[in-house]
């Protein structure tokens, strides 16, 4: 009897713990959670992979030609702009109606349906209403369009393209996110195929526009076609992204800001204000600017699961990844059915900091080099990019060069940290991202066209290096060098199916 009641007791005691963890550990139990780096760092910390090719970094010697090489500009792409239409049709007076689109994603997901949207009204001859961004389901940022762009720029530079409203008029106020979330209605277009045509919209939304007067396309992202486009079609949607898309003053000051900082480094004093800082930086102008790296390390907990990839975090890292994509994603993950090796080898797998650390040591940046990170949250924490600091010393972020009262306007909302990455990332000598993406893809688009260094990380052969176990750092040295030869910034010319936005030419850049 008494033992029964004991192991009641007990049992009552663990229920009471399980219903009490959430409480004290919420990321562990919330599926859109990331993990703090306090947490992380007890229960899984990930330890380097690649011990023997990170002792070879830290001993790495690089001579001053082999820095001179690669701190060099790219020499002249022999292409200049060629945004402006050529001959193409001239803009009426009255539109046809007016157009919504409704768009979700992130900062530069949303960036290039903005242009699509651009595009398309020029297509129908339609009035575009600034567009509505969706709430991001991951980073719960309600950033509005102009929250993070500034309107009156965008609107002028396109006011020979095409009429731009902030608002609807009076007569159609109704149309409005709410009204089409709640029933079906006649004016809302759900239908549009991912790459749709120009004849699609001609076909299917200009006679709504032409019945009622206003059509809302919901979705829209990815809903125009990149090939049999006329020409002047494909150059206004780069006109959108490389001349009116502009960020609003305070993220261009922000940004601005870091990117004197980190060309002008202060040395850190404690207590040190706003105007000290400032004052220091002015003061060290004098002596010539220093270059850096932008670093664009996406690595955080919803693309680390949906890589399916092993991190080195151990079992408790495999499970919880695994929980969260059965949560997220029900377990539709393509990768999750091949191993880890499988992966890497086919260059599927993002690059850890330690290994995104080891390739630039390899390329021939040196410990001095300055490094700013641009990244949200990184899974893991400082556990997880502790090899990186190793490596580069001197590596920032918005946190490290800016003080709270600078942060205070973009502080917890995920598009506009990401339009000051976007800003600095744009301004720096050489850009390199840590994994495929919207990020990476818009960076290599714009800085194609501006011509500007930007390293693009081989995958599959990088993941087949970081396989090779007995591999040492000469040799490892050599390989990654050789495979990077040709992947710096120079121009690749667009193929069928291939987005305008990750590569430009010929659309958008004629031969001089």
């Amino acid at each position: 009897m008494k033992s029964g009641y004991l192991s009641q007791r007990g049992g009552a005691y663990v229920a009471l713990l399980v219903l009490l963890l959430p409480v004290f550990y919420p990321s562990l139990f919330s599926p859109l959670g990331h993990a703090s780096p306090a947490v992380f760092s007890e229960w899984n910390a990930p330890k380097p992979r690649h011990l023997s090719l990170l002792k070879g970094a830290l001993q790495r010697q690089i001579s001053d030609e082999q820095k001179s090489e690669l701190w060099s500009p790219l020499p002249p792409h022999g292409s200049k702009s060629c945004i402006r239409s050529a001959n193409g049709p001239v803009f009426p007076g009255n539109t046809q109606g007016y157009i919504q689109v409704f768009l979700d994603g992130g900062l530069n997901q949303q960036r290039m349906g903005i242009c699509d949207a651009v595009a398309v009204a020029k297509i129908m001859n339609a009035t575009l209403v600034i567009p509505h961004l969706e709430v991001n389901p991951v980073w719960k940022d309600s950033s509005s369009f102009e929250d993070i762009f500034d309107v009156d720029h965008f609107i002028n530079v396109l006011k020979d393209e095409i009429t731009i409203v902030r608002d609807l008029p009076e007569e159609y106020a109704w149309s409005t996110r709410e009204y089409y979330a709640v029933a079906i209605r006649a004016t809302r277009v759900k239908t549009a195929p991912v790459h749709a045509s120009a004849n699609w919209y001609l076909e299917n939304v200009l006679p709504m526009l032409q019945s009622y007067g206003i059509a809302a396309i919901a979705p829209f992202s990815h809903r125009l076609a990149f090939d049999n486009l006329p020409e002047d079609i494909q150059r206004l949607r780069c006109k959108v992204n490389f001349q009116a898309l502009v960020f609003v003053p305070h993220i261009r000051e922000l940004g601005e800001a870091l990117v004197k900082r980190l060309r002008y480094p202060v040395q850190p004093q404690s207590g040190a204000d706003d105007e000290y800082i400032q004052m220091t930086v002015d003061k060290n102008i004098n002596k010539g600017p220093g270059k850096f790296v932008a670093l664009h390390l996406r690595f955080d907990k919803d693309m680390a699961a949906h890589s399916a990839c092993d991190f080195g975090g151990g079992k408790a890292e495999r499970l919880a990844l695994a929980k969260y994509r059965q949560v997220i994603w029900q377990g539709r993950v393509l990768n999750s059915q091949f191993t880890d090796g499988e992966l890497r080898s086919q260059g599927r797998c993002p690059l850890t900091p330690e290994e995104i650390g080891l390739l630039l040591a390899a390329l021939g940046f040196d410990s001095q080099t300055r490094l700013y990170l641009a990244s949200h949250k990184v899974y893991g924490g400082e556990a997880r990019i502790s090899s990186l600091r190793k490596l580069f010393p001197l590596m920032e972020d918005k946190k490290s060069l800016a003080s709270d009262m600078e942060l205070a306007k973009v502080e917890g909302k995920a598009s506009l940290l990401a339009a000051v990455d976007y800003y600095v990332s744009m301004q720096s000598d050489i850009f390199i991202s840590a994994s495929p993406g919207n990020m990476h893809n818009a960076m290599v688009g714009h800085r194609t066209y501006e011509n500007l260094k930007t390293i693009r990380p081989n995958m599959g052969l990088l993941g087949q290096l970081f396989l090779n176990k007995s591999m040492d750092w000469y040799e490892f040295q050599q390989a990654v060098q050789d495979g990077h030869k040709n992947r710096q910034g120079q121009i690749r010319l667009r193929k069928a199916k291939q987005s305008i936005y990750t590569y430009p030419a010929p659309d958008c850049m004629c031969s001089l």
